[in-house]
C-alpha cells in the first residue's frame, strides 16, 4: 500500500479537499485503485450534531456514516464508496483508546498520547486503507433483482479490490494545537511504512499584492511543517492567477523540494472538474510515481499506464497552465471526439470522458434557474450536494446552472417575527419563485421556515413549477397536500405541533429521543416502486428516472415519517405513495401522476449524497429535465424499454 498524505498551510479552506480529490482522479487515469481518509482534528466522534452554519452539511455514507462534507467530494470524483472508519477525530481516536484502557487492554500501563494516541491512529490508516471502496459502476441504486431476488451491496462486495494508493488528508492547517498529534502520527507512520511507501505533499497560499506574487505564507507554512519532522515532496500552491515560474524557483530553493517542477500552480479554474487535468498537465502523475516507486511493483504491471494510452500527450494541448482554455481545437477535440481518443478504453477512457465534461462545462450557453428554498442559506456549503447533484444533472442536460437562494422564512407572511424578515424580503422572495424554472426543497430541522417550505410546495404543485422535495421538502409536500386537498386545516408533523388533530409525519417509534448523536434512521436503504403504474395508466416518473429498477437503495438522514395511519387516505386523494420500504409501511417517494403536474416528487431519502459528475442523481436529473422541457424526449424511450 502506498500512502500520500495531503497537509495545508498558511489558511483554512484552500481546497485541500478538491486537490486530494482531483489527485486520485488522475492516478484513477493511470489505472490505480485509490481509497481516501479524512483527518479531522476536532474532539466530536462525528459531524452528526454540528451546525450548518459552522460546519456546512452533514455527508451521510452508506453505513449510515455522519462525516465531513470533504468525504463527498472524494466519492463524487473518485466514484468510491467509503465508510464511517474513512473520517478519523480525534473524538473517535481517544474514545478507542479510553475504552481499551477500561478494559484493560494496556496490561496497567500508564496510558500516554505517545505512543498510544499515535499507534491507535497509524493501526486505523493502516487498518482502514485496506478496506475496498469500489462504487461498482458508480450506480445510484444498488438493489436490483437477480432471479427473481434482489442482489445486496454486501453480495457485490465480494468482487471489490483493495487500493493501491490511499490518499489521507489532514483537516485544519499546520500549527494547530488540536492536529499536532495526527502529524506527530504521520511523523512515526512515514517510518513504519518507508520512504517508497509515503509521499507527503502540502497546499499553500500565494497571494497577490499589488502584481507581485508572495511566497513567505509559503516559506512559512513549510517550515512550521519541518519543524514537527514532515517534509513535502510537491508543494500545491493556491493563487487567483497561473504561477510565475520565478515564483515557483523561489518555492523550491527555500523549501527543500527538489525543483520547480515540484511546486505545482493549483490557480483559479473555470470549474472544478479542470483541476485533475490541471495537475496532469504539470506531470504530477510522474513525480508521484518516481517518488512511490511505483514502476517497480509487479501486481501493477500490465494495469499502471503513465502515459495513458497517449492521453498524457494530449495535455499540452489543454492550455491550463497558461491559463488559457479556449483553445479552440482542444474545445472540438474534447467536446465532440475524436476517433484515436473514442478508442481509449479502462480507466484512460474514464479520463477523456472527464476532460470532455470539463471542457463541454464551459461551452454551455443556455441556462436553467433552479430555486433553493432552505433554512441555512446563510453558508452554502450546508448544501453542498445538493448544489453539486443539481450541477451534476445540468451538465447532463447541458445548461448552465443559474441558482437562486431563497431563505425559506421569507417566503411567510409573519412581518411581526424579525427572524422571519419584512415585508421587503417576502416580496423579493416571491419574485424570486416566480421566476424560477425549478425549485429544490432541501432537508433541514426544526420549526423555523417550515411554512415556508409548505408554501413552496402549494405554489409549485398549483402552478405546474417543477418541484423537488427531499426529507422535509417531502414532508412539507405531504403537509400541504392534506391541508390544501384533504381540507385538514392543522395537518403538521408531530415535530412541529405535537398536539395536532392530523398528525401526517410523526415520530419513528424506534428512534432514541434522549441522545442526539447518531440516532437517526441513517445510511442506505431499500425502497421499492410498489406503485410503478397510476390509474391514468402513466408510468411513475420516479421509478422511469431509475431506468425502471424495482428496488433502489439511497441513502438516509430522518428522525420523522409519514404517519402510516394517514397513507392510504393521503394516496387516494392523489397524491401517490410510489416508493416505500421493504415492509411496505415506511413511504419512500411520492408524486402526482404526470397527467396532473410536469414534475412533482418528493422522497424521504437524500439522493444527492450518490450524484456522480458523469452519473447524475436520477431524481435530480429528473427536475432538471423537466425545468428545460425535456422531460418528455427523455421518458418516451425509457418507457419503452
Amino acid at each position: 500500500m502506498k500512502y500520500i498524505v495531503v497537509t495545508g498551510g498558511v489558511v483554512s479552506g484552500l481546497g485541500k479537499g478538491v486537490t486530494i480529490s482531483s489527485m486520485g482522479r488522475m492516478l484513477q487515469g493511470c489505472g490505480l485503485r485509490v481509497t481516501s481518509i479524512k483527518i479531522d482534528p476536532y474532539l466530536n466522534v462525528d459531524a452528526g450534531t454540528m451546525s450548518p452554519f459552522e460546519h456546512g452539511e452533514t455527508y451521510v455514507l452508506n453505513d449510515g456514516g455522519e462525516t465531513d462534507l470533504d468525504l463527498g467530494n472524494y466519492e463524487r470524483f473518485l466514484s468510491i464508496s467509503l465508510t464511517s472508519d474513512h473520517n478519523i477525530t480525534t473524538g473517535k481516536v481517544y474514545r478507542k483508546v479510553i475504552g481499551k484502557e477500561r478494559r484493560g487492554d494496556y496490561l496497567g500501563k500508564t496510558v500516554q498520547v505517545v505512543p498510544h494516541i499515535t499507534n491507535e491512529i497509524q493501526d486505523w490508516i493502516e487498518e482502514v486503507a485496506h478496506v475496498p471502496v469500489d462504487d461498482h459502476g458508480n450506480r445510484h441504486w444498488e438493489a436490483e433483482a437477480v432471479d427473481g431476488d434482489v442482489a445486496t451491496v454486501a453480495d457485490k462486495d465480494k468482487d471489490a479490490k483493495v487500493a493501491d494508493i490511499c490518499l489521507i488528508e489532514v483537516g485544519g492547517t499546520v500549527g494547530d494545537i488540536e492536529s499536532s498529534v495526527f502529524l506527530e502520527a504521520l511523523r512515526q507512520f512515514q517510518f513504519r511504512v518507508g520512504p517508497s511507501n509515503f509521499c507527503l505533499t502540502f497546499v499553500s497560499l500565494v497571494p497577490i499584492m499589488g502584481e507581485e506574487q508572495k511566497t513567505k505564507p509559503t516559506q512559512h507554512g513549510v517550515r512550521d511543517l519541518r519543524s514537527v519532522g514532515l517534509s513535502p515532496t510537491v508543494i500545491f500552491c493556491r493563487c487567483r492567477e497561473v504561477l510565475e515560474e520565478s515564483t515557483k524557483s523561489k518555492i523550491a530553493s527555500f523549501c527543500h523540494v527538489d525543483g520547480p517542477d515540484c511546486v505545482l500552480s493549483v490557480h483559479d479554474v473555470s470549474n472544478v472538474y479542470h483541476v485533475p487535468l490541471l495537475l496532469l498537465e504539470q506531470n504530477l502523475h510522474r513525480i508521484l510515481a518516481e517518488k512511490l516507486q511505483l514502476g517497480s511493483i509487479e501486481g501493477l504491471k500490465g494495469r499502471l499506464d503513465l502515459a495513458m494510452n497517449g492521453l498524457e500527450e494530449k495535455a499540452t494541448m489543454w492550455n491550463l497552465c497558461e491559463g488559457s482554455m479556449a483553445n479552440e481545437k482542444v474545445m472540438q477535440a474534447l467536446a465532440s471526439g475524436e476517433k484515436d481518443l473514442d478508442t481509449l478504453a479502462g480507466m484512460s477512457r474514464s479520463m477523456i470522458d472527464w476532460a470532455r465534461m470539463a471542457f463541454k462545462l464551459d461551452r454551455f450557453e443556455k441556462s436553467v434557474k433552479i430555486l433553493i428554498v432552505g433554512k441555512y442559506t446563510g453558508l452554502q456549503d450546508s448544501y453542498l450536494s445538493v448544489i453539486k447533484s443539481l450541477k451534476h444533472a445540468s451538465m447532463a442536460v447541458e445548461r448552465k446552472l443559474d441558482l437562486i437562494w431563497v431563505e425559506a422564512a421569507h417566503l411567510e407572511n409573519d412581518f411581526e417575527n424579525e427572524e422571519m424578515g419584512g415585508e421587503k424580503e417576502y416580496k423579493e422572495a416571491w419574485e424570486k419563485m416566480k421566476s424560477a424554472d425549478g425549485v429544490v426543497v432541501p432537508g433541514g430541522f426544526g420549526t423555523r421556515g417550515f411554512l415556508g417550505k409548505v408554501c413552496a410546495a402549494k405554489f409549485c404543485r398549483e402552478n405546474s413549477v417543477p418541484y423537488l422535495g427531499i426529507c422535509l421538502g417531502f414532508q412539507a409536500m405531504v403537509v400541504e397536500y392534506s391541508r390544501t386537498i384533504l381540507k385538514w386545516e392543522d395537518a403538521n408533523s408531530t415535530e412541529f405541533d405535537e398536539k395536532t388533530q392530523n398528525p401526517v409525519v410523526i415520530f419513528m417509534p424506534e428512534i432514541d429521543k434522549e441522545n442526539m448523536g447518531g440516532t437517526m434512521r441513517l445510511g442506505s436503504r431499500n425502497t421499492a416502486f410498489t406503485h410503478p403504474k397510476h390509474e391514468d395508466g402513466s408510468s411513475s416518473i420516479a421509478q422511469v428516472m431509475y431506468k425502471n429498477a424495482a428496488v433502489v437503495s439511497e441513502r438516509h438522514r430522518h428522525r420523522y415519517e409519514v404517519n402510516p395511519e394517514r397513507v392510504d387516505i393521503i394516496h387516494d386523494a392523489g397524491l401517490k405513495f410510489v416508493g416505500r420500504d421493504e415492509t411496505g409501511t415506511r413511504m419512500e417517494v411520492a408524486e402526482l401522476p404526470r397527467s396532473e403536474h410536469p414534475y412533482y416528487v418528493g422522497c424521504q431519502y437524500h439522493p444527492e449524497f450518490k450524484s456522480r459528475p458523469l452519473n447524475p442523481s436520477p431524481p435530480f436529473h429528473g427536475l432538471l429535465l423537466a425545468a428545460c422541457g425535456m422531460l418528455d424526449d427523455y421518458t418516451i424511450p425509457q418507457n419503452g424499454k
